[in-house]
């Protein structure tokens, strides 16, 4: 598919502006969605909390991708924060998916973000697209951030969600808040280990993405994650073989709980999820291991 003109919402984000820079890269116009006054036409107003979108900016456009959300991890989940965390995701896909359907010439293709959250907690289980939403609020958020983008299907267009794992990237995620504890020494498995991380490099995720927005026929959930989740041990092992360094400081789960609340779930829980259709889409990973996925960072 060939596409030119493509609105970026959360192109500040870590995954949006490694997107953003790709497509650049390669001679694509980049609109972004900003919530402040645009500078110029390759801006777009938008207020996601509260569902509006300057329509008119998205005219012309041949694809639509939303990574908008407030970060899962930038802080305790308190009320306020869980709904904001909500509210930055459904309200501003509807509101993206409604702008999207209203367009005379709606673009080709909408991507919309999703997580492997989706899933909840499996433990040993592996999970791929088939297998059903867990419970939660991870879960529950997911599911109605998926179903959020409904207007935009009904209005016959191509819809595919990236169900994203770990991102390895230094900019930001989970990542960006483990590379300076490993650098310094500090870093170690987090309660026992023996869960499951499915992570994916940042320059993968991006191929990813640009492999949902140019192929033809992929709509509907694809798991954003390498082939082969590790556990935390393995993966603390690897950190401390790719950066020289220690693995000894082990974060009990009681203290996790105590600092992170609610939010220790998540990395505490076990997702051994496989991408399954993204495979079965040709999709090829320059990065499939995690000691590659580290070194790219």
């Amino acid at each position: 598919m060939q596409l030119s003109r493509i609105a970026v919402a959360g192109a500040s984000g870590l995954i949006g502006s490694a997107l953003t820079r790709s497509l650049t890269a390669d001679g694509h116009e980049v609109v972004r969605l900003v919530r402040r006054e645009p500078r110029d036409e390759t801006e777009v107003r938008w207020d996601p909390e509260a569902g509006r979108v300057d329509t008119a900016g998205l005219a012309g456009c041949d694809a639509v991708v939303n990574l908008a959300g407030a970060g899962v991890g930038s802080r305790r989940w308190t009320d306020a924060y869980k709904k904001r965390i909500h509210d930055s995701r459904v309200n501003g896909t509807t509101a993206l998916a409604k702008a999207v359907a209203s367009l005379d010439k709606p673009p080709q293709v909408f991507v919309n973000g999703s997580a492997m959250g989706y899933y909840g907690e499996t433990g040993d289980l592996v999970v791929d697209e088939n297998s059903p939403a867990g419970q939660g609020f991870l879960p529950e958020l997911c599911v109605e951030w998926e179903g959020a983008a409904a207007p935009a299907q009904q209005a016959g267009v191509r819809t595919a969600f990236t169900r994203t794992g770990l991102v390895v990237g230094r900019g930001g995620g989970a990542w960006g808040k483990l590379f300076p504890l490993f650098q310094a020494g500090l870093g170690g498995r987090m309660g026992d280990g023996r869960q499951y991380w499915s992570f994916i490099a940042l320059h993968d995720e991006v191929a990813a993405i640009r492999h949902l927005l140019e192929t033809d026929g992929l709509s509907g959930p694809f798991n954003l994650t390498a082939p082969e989740p590790l556990t935390n041990r393995e993966i603390t092992e690897a950190m401390g073989r790719v950066l020289h360094r220690p693995t000894l400081f082990a974060v009990p789960a009681p203290v996790l709980r105590s600092v992170l609340g609610e939010m220790a779930g998540d990395v505490l829980g076990s997702a051994r999820v496989r991408p399954t259709r993204l495979l079965e889409s040709g999709f090829t990973f320059a990065f499939p291991d995690i000691e590659g996925a580290i070194r790219a960072a």
